[in-house]
């Protein structure tokens, strides 16, 4: 080592906003006294700098560390005279003049739109560690003062107001702004410029950045003296006390666990929103159990730094919104290895918590089946709340058969589903509704099967998805529902009268999305006609009547089989069964669905006026059917590839849900 250099950083403020990598804000104290080293020191705007008249001489250039910068420009060099002021800003010779005489500013000369158009760069910093960031401006753009305020933002959640006219009516005034960083699991601190929504004049830049890095290591101090020697009295008596104060924390702490465990667990189950992509609200009074569940372990394995969201979602950029649910917003993402996924970031305005996220966090990182949602990470840091699932390119299955949002231009880029996609569809989403039941350590009832909760990958392969309602096993004796939980048209009549969710509940609610999936149109619709408001009744009515065939899609109806829809008929009317016990398991259901399938494969078509669906009998007989052994179906209990009618293999791929295993949303 040659030398080392050690100076003082001037104007030091001691008690600089503090911001955590979730963007919490808060206030940190002690700065003065701490001992600090350099990791970055860039001269945005410019060219690299090593001026000797300067303390903090050496900077580089900010171009590598742009990581936003489709709007961002380099201004024109300031060959005018700083006007420094040690009262309000920066001092002079601490920092280069030319620091302050370049900048990068967002430019918005080409008509752009945007109402927040941004610069964003990223700096590497280490993990878990506490940083000084001091933002230098200078405003050298700007015809006249007091003119435009900008944004600040540090990794995209903590927002400063920049206004560089606060307490000066000067242009070219050198000033800088700090903050104590704190990095957490991140390996970078994001840095933006945002222009300010509703400004008239869109400008918004930055000249200059530091990064120092607190140094932690044991025996740098500053300041302090040799400690005095304590008396032995003082140390007994200390020593005493501190006994007698953990026996009275240890005696506190067993009183108040042996309280807890006697007192009854309740929870409030909120009036939720529309779910993501969904028609119908959600209902909920209440539910209570004697025994609270326990608080599950988390699978750190798949825990991922925010500041990887952030990226993945170019700070949740709004263009980005793909949907909103009872969870929270839905953005669509790309990570870092280019995989597209459906990022959910919880808002406290939708009602749901911590319990619901680490319950669904412990849970989908358990269940694995090529017709379920898989997760892929959830972030906790701070207050955050983010589930991530792989993108689901098709977008749900009620999308591809009607449109409620009025949207033509979306309508035309759905595609229409011939029967064949329409019957392979059910039969994925049916497949992982028996894993449901039956494959999951005490079987899981999903209380919330409909058209919007089956999602689509890119080559159509169902996967059911959005868990928020649903729950383990059967109830046990301490625990009973006073609230009716689901979405309207889907719920189990049954559901009504003993308030009991089973297997068979789902079994009804799959009824609903076979005839929604039959007529193309919603559960529940607003007409005159009493008996046309409820999907299920209407179809069942004209059931009855034998003549189903009048309230089929006619974008299928001339595909349809006579003998495939007489049995797909069959199914619908079972599923549909006002008595639980009447019904099929999803188990029989796969077969029935996979013997339609095959009548629909294996009919020989004829011309349209000779085999038309709308002269089709429901009546029709068909070929006896001899069922196989159930371990001979081909329903798979791990996510394995299956092979289609074209020999190709398929794979889904995951997206969003919401898992509750003792709770409604």
């Amino acid at each position: 080592v040659n030398a080392i250099e050690v100076f003082l950083v001037r104007d030091l403020v001691d008690n600089p906003a503090f911001v955590t990598s979730a963007g919490s804000p808060g206030i940190y104290r002690g700065l003065p006294s701490q001992v600090l080293r350099t990791v970055q020191r860039v001269n945005v705007g410019g060219r690299p700098l090593n001026d000797p008249t300067a303390i903090a001489s050496e900077w580089v250039a900010d171009d590598d560390y742009i990581f936003v910068g489709n709007l961002a420009k380099n201004c024109s060099y300031f060959s005018g005279r700083l006007n420094y002021d040690d009262n309000i800003g920066a001092f002079q010779n601490f920092v280069p003049d030319l620091v302050y005489k370049t900048c990068k500013e967002v430019d918005l000369t080409n008509n752009q739109t945007s109402n927040s158009a941004n610069i964003t760069w990223h700096f590497n910093v280490s993990k878990n560690a506490r940083h000084l960031v001091r933002v230098h401006f200078c405003d050298i753009i700007s015809p006249s003062p007091n003119v435009f305020k900008f944004n600040l933002f540090i990794y995209g959640r903590f927002s400063q107001n920049i206004n560089p006219y606060e307490y000066t009516v000067q242009t070219a005034v050198p000033f800088y702004y700090d903050f104590v960083v704190d990095s957490g699991d991140s390996d970078f601190i994001s840095i933006s410029v945002v222009t300010l929504d509703g400004s008239l004049e869109k400008i918004a830049y930055l000249n200059g950045l530091e990064i120092m890095e607190f140094i932690t290591e044991p025996g740098l101090e500053l300041g302090g003296s040799e400690p005095k020697k304590k008396p032995v009295l003082f140390i007994i008596t200390g020593s005493v006390v501190g006994v007698f104060v953990i026996c009275s924390l240890i005696v506190v702490f067993l009183l108040c666990k042996k309280r807890i465990k006697r007192k009854p667990f309740e929870t409030m189950a909120s009036y939720g929103t529309l779910p993501f992509g969904g028609a119908s609200p959600y209902v909920g009074i209440s539910t209570k159990s004697v025994n609270p569940p326990p608080v599950p372990n988390l699978n750190l394995k798949l825990k991922m730094p925010f500041a990887e969201i952030i990226e993945a979602t170019s700070n949740f950029e709004a263009k980005l919104l793909v949907g909103e649910g009872g969870f929270g917003k839905v953005y669509k993402g790309t990570l870092r290895n280019g995989l597209k996924v459906a990022v959910k970031r919880s808002e406290s305005k939708h009602g749901q918590g911590l319990p619901e996220f680490q319950t669904e966090v412990m849970v989908l990182s358990k269940i694995r089946h090529r017709h379920l949602v898989s997760l892929i990470g959830y972030c906790d840091e701070g207050s955050e709340m983010i589930l991530v699932y792989e993108f689901m390119e098709k977008g749900t299955l009620r999308d591809h058969l009607y449109n409620l949002s009025g949207n033509p231009e979306r309508s035309s880029a759905l595609s229409l589903l011939t029967w064949k996609q329409r019957l392979e569809i059910c039969m994925g989403a049916a497949k992982g509704l028996h894993y449901l039941h039956t494959g999951s350590q005490g079987g899981i009832i999903h209380r919330d099967v409909k058209s919007t909760n089956i999602l689509l990958d890119e080559q159509y392969v169902a996967k059911v998805a959005d868990f928020g309602l649903s729950k383990s096993g059967l109830p046990g004796p301490d625990e009973f529902s006073t609230g009716i939980k689901g979405s309207f048209g889907y719920l189990d009549p049954e559901y009504f009268r003993c308030l009991q969710f089973t297997e068979k509940s789902d079994v009804y609610s799959f009824g609903v999305v076979l005839l929604e999936v039959l007529c193309a149109r919603p559960a529940i619709i607003s007409s005159n006609r009493k008996e046309e408001i409820n999907l299920a009744e209407w179809g069942l009515f004209w059931l009855k009547k034998g003549e189903l065939e009048k309230i089929i899609d006619p974008s299928v109806a001339g595909q349809i089989n006579p003998n495939s829809l007489r049995k797909f008929s069959e199914m619908v009317e079972k599923c549909l069964k006002p008595n639980g016990v009447d019904r099929p398991t999803m188990l029989d259901i796969c077969w029935d669905l996979e013997y339609t399938l095959q009548l629909e494969q294996t009919a020989v078509r004829r011309e349209p006026h000779e085999d038309s669906t709308i002269d089709a009998s429901l009546n029709m007989s068909s070929r006896p059917f001899q069922r196989l052994p159930s371990n001979n179906l081909p329903i798979e209990k791990d996510d394995v590839p299956m092979v289609r009618d074209d020999g190709s293999d398929t794979t889904a791929s995951g997206v969003f849900s919401q898992l509750r295993i003792d709770g409604g949303r």
